[in-house]
């Protein structure tokens, strides 16, 4: 019994930790003050509007669309295929190649980040835009890769090897038959890779530059010059969006399908 109710105070202890930053930052953003305070001595919603008349967000809003829903595509095209070889066929140096496709989450962001600003705008003078986008195909690809291998780990080939002996080919065989037992972990994998590259700080502050930013990027050099609730009614509308998706997914699929 002494056991049950340590482990429920710790229980709510981790849950207050996890969520009491989140409940401080919905509070303040609704204050009336032009500064952060909590808890707030007025109410306004002045700074929900500041948002949308803020031509700096709403440009790196739709920058940082754009890139992450291009760069997760990208890291789609290039990890299914990836993760269906390191799960289907074993061959030597396999453990190093998935090293190298799992180095961008083991090497430190700032270091990923200051490589790829060497070598893609310095050495190879690539325009912003699009060292922006390869930077982020590159750091969500271990993501790809992780989640849908792991649901090639459960899947069984010789379903596969049946498709072919009666006649398919590779390609219809793995679009027809390997393919839709992997979606759960292709709409796992993307959901995830596009959160990852939306909030993605240490590689974008090296790939950013004069005109072309992304909004995490904004956020920061924002509250570096001002300390208005802005930021805070910016991370409340974020938090609003991912719980919309998640509650999409939740009635369209269920959030039990992913752990399948």
């Amino acid at each position: 019994m002494r056991k049950n109710k340590f482990l429920l105070i710790f229980s709510i202890l981790v849950y207050i930790f996890l969520f009491a930053p989140l409940i401080i930052i919905g509070i303040t953003a609704f204050g009336g003050e032009s500064y952060i305070a909590f808890p707030p001595k007025s109410f306004s919603v002045k700074w929900f509007a500041n948002i949308f008349s803020s031509e700096t967000f709403m440009n790196t809003l739709k920058t940082s669309m754009e890139i992450s829903l291009i760069a997760t595509i990208a890291a789609l095209i290039l990890g299914v295929p990836a993760a269906y070889a390191l799960s289907r066929f074993n061959f030597k140096g396999k453990t190093i190649l998935k090293n190298f496709f799992f180095s961008p989450v083991i090497v430190p962001g700032i270091v990923v980040g200051f490589s790829l600003f060497q070598f893609m705008i310095i050495k190879l003078k690539l325009p912003i835009y699009t060292s922006l986008l390869i930077g982020h195909t590159i750091i969500i690809i271990p993501y790809i890769i992780r989640v849908i291998g792991s649901s090639l780990e459960g899947f069984d080939y010789a379903i596969e090897e049946a498709a072919m002996s009666l006649g398919a080919g590779k390609v219809e065989t793995f679009f027809k038959v390997v393919f839709p037992n992997i979606t759960s972990g292709v709409i796992a994998a993307f959901m995830l890779a596009f959160i990852n590259s939306f909030n993605n700080v240490p590689v974008s502050i090296f790939l950013t530059g004069p005109g072309i930013s992304t909004l995490p990027i904004s956020m920061m050099s924002y509250v570096e010059y001002n300390y208005d609730p802005t930021v805070s009614a910016l991370s409340v509308l974020l938090m609003i969006m991912t719980i919309i998706v998640m509650f999409i997914v939740e009635k369209t699929l269920g959030l039990s399908y992913f752990l399948k």
